[in-house]
């Protein structure tokens, strides 16, 4: 299976897809909020570790209902485990841990490499040209996203923190690119269960070991129901649904173009705010109107 598409799609479906991307982002941006509040309970490897047995347990039962128990017992989990221990896994883990290093800003500054990333995998795979509306809308993308998470900066910090952050958007996109490549014969939902059992296996077994060396506090006397819905929320909102949502849209528009969407998360980051009585940014906003530009402009889509 291969990302191009050989015929031009109709635009009804192109529109679908984008939308579909645009969803999945609203909802991984409710994951910066609760992971704030979450890591003054967890340090960052439990945290991720809860996350992702959580977002499994929640999806395993959801695809063998879809699809059927034969398909989930036939399912190639030794690829799931290779693909979802290093994309999605370690790929949490050091977006948790660079959080916890620096701040939420910080991380959502650098995730907008991701679109970089993503194009470059994308051309090293299908080998396309890379055309001048794709570097423009690229540039307006980055740019867009950049200055969204800018409008309500306080500080950028470089170190180790960042470092991560970088590295979580790296393996992130390999792994969102081989969910789509290697399980050709899953569903959506099958690709992002098989990936995320295996990330959840490698992340209670790493949580096991850093537990035996005093590398994975948790405060479990503080845990309440406020911590229990963060959690549900972190694991099963900002990261099932989302991540299922957003294997949708990669399948559809590739990595390239659908990782755009993912500097529009400042805006939709602050939508929650002002719900919850932040004052509204205008220059968030225009940001998040630059990105949505850039991704129009890359897919050579009129107006």
């Amino acid at each position: 299976m291969t990302l191009r598409i050989e015929q031009a799609p109709e635009p009804s479906y192109v529109m679908a897809a984008n939308l579909i991307c645009m969803a999945s982002m609203l909802i991984w941006a409710l994951a910066f909020p609760a992971a704030d509040h979450l890591l003054k309970i967890f340090s960052p490897l439990p945290l991720s570790a809860l996350r992702m047995i959580l977002a499994a347990l929640f999806l395993l039962p959801l695809w063998a209902a879809r699809d059927g128990w034969a398909a989930v017992r036939d399912a190639p989990w030794g690829k799931g485990l290779w693909v979802g221990g290093i994309g999605f896994g370690l790929g949490a883990f050091l977006l948790v841990w660079a959080q916890s290093r620096t701040d939420a800003v910080t991380t959502a500054v650098i995730a907008a490499t991701m679109p970089v990333i993503g194009i470059t995998l994308e051309r090293l795979t299908d080998r396309r040209p890379v055309r001048a509306r794709l570097i423009l809308g690229l540039l307006l993308s980055l740019a867009g996203g950049i200055f969204a998470y800018l409008a309500r900066l306080d500080g950028f910090s470089i170190g180790l923190g960042a470092l991560a952050a970088f590295g979580s958007v790296l393996v992130f996109s390999w792994g969102s690119q081989r969910a789509v490549l290697d399980f050709p014969g899953l569903s959506s939902i099958g690709r992002t269960t098989v990936t995320f059992a295996g990330a959840a296996l490698v992340m209670a077994v790493a949580w096991i070991a850093g537990a035996a060396f005093g590398m994975a506090e948790v405060n479990w006397p503080a845990i309440g129901t406020t911590e229990i819905a963060a959690l549900a929320l972190y694991g099963i909102g900002s990261l099932a649904l989302s991540q299922i949502l957003w294997i949708v849209s990669v399948e559809r528009l590739g990595i390239g173009i659908a990782s755009m969407h993912i500097n529009a998360a400042p805006f939709y980051v602050m939508i929650f705010a002002t719900l919850l009585g932040a004052p509204w940014n205008w220059a968030q906003a225009a940001g998040a109107g630059i990105v949505v530009l850039g991704v129009l402009i890359a897919q050579g889509r009129k107006a």
